[in-house]
């Protein structure tokens, strides 16, 4: 197994929780916040898509779905490809919306397509090639490493709200 299938099957594993997160999701529980400081799941789950996203855009050199499939029309934001929700301060979660927990999977799923059809091409010797982020030079490698960790994280916490909100047994659908 190369290093691209791995992250393939980690983000296929993580795929399952989020569809499991969302399916049958209303529209109040996709924006209900257990607390003023918490985040919903509806913003945790765009948060987590936004991230691969631009991750998988500056990767590859194509454009961002939200903005090519204007993803950023269906979900009433603007037209800003750095708009994913790092430093949103409780104002912002609190008038973030989307439309439904069914358009969220769809974005999340346009963007993983992207993101397969990305990992299908990349050799291990890609892996390290050096890329330019915000926070300086980094490889492709620990990108990808840091969006499994934003993935990992955030589906988790969408999991975690949607137990609290519908108690033990919402995993049983």
């Amino acid at each position: 197994m190369t290093q691209a299938e791995i992250i393939k099957v980690t983000l296929e594993w993580n795929e399952r929780g989020l569809q499991k997160t969302l399916m049958g999701l209303s529209f109040d529980d996709l924006h209900a916040r257990p607390n003023e400081h918490s985040n919903p799941i509806g913003w945790l789950i765009w948060h987590g898509t936004r991230v691969e996203d631009r991750t998988i855009a500056d990767l590859s050199g194509n454009p961002q779905i939200w903005i090519s499939n204007e993803w950023y029309l269906k979900f009433k934001r603007e037209r800003d490809p750095l708009d994913r929700g790092f430093g949103h301060t409780d104002a912002q979660v609190s008038a973030f919306m989307c439309p439904s927990s069914e358009a969220l999977a769809k974005y999340h799923d346009e963007v993983r397509i992207k993101t397969f059809t990305f990992l299908d091409s990349l050799s291990d010797q890609e892996l390290s090639r050096e890329v330019e982020t915000d926070h300086g030079p980094n490889t492709v490698a620990q990108r990808l490493a840091n969006l499994l960790n934003e993935m990992i994280i955030h589906g988790g916490q969408a999991a975690y709200v949607r137990g609290l909100l519908q108690g033990p047994n919402w995993s049983n659908i």
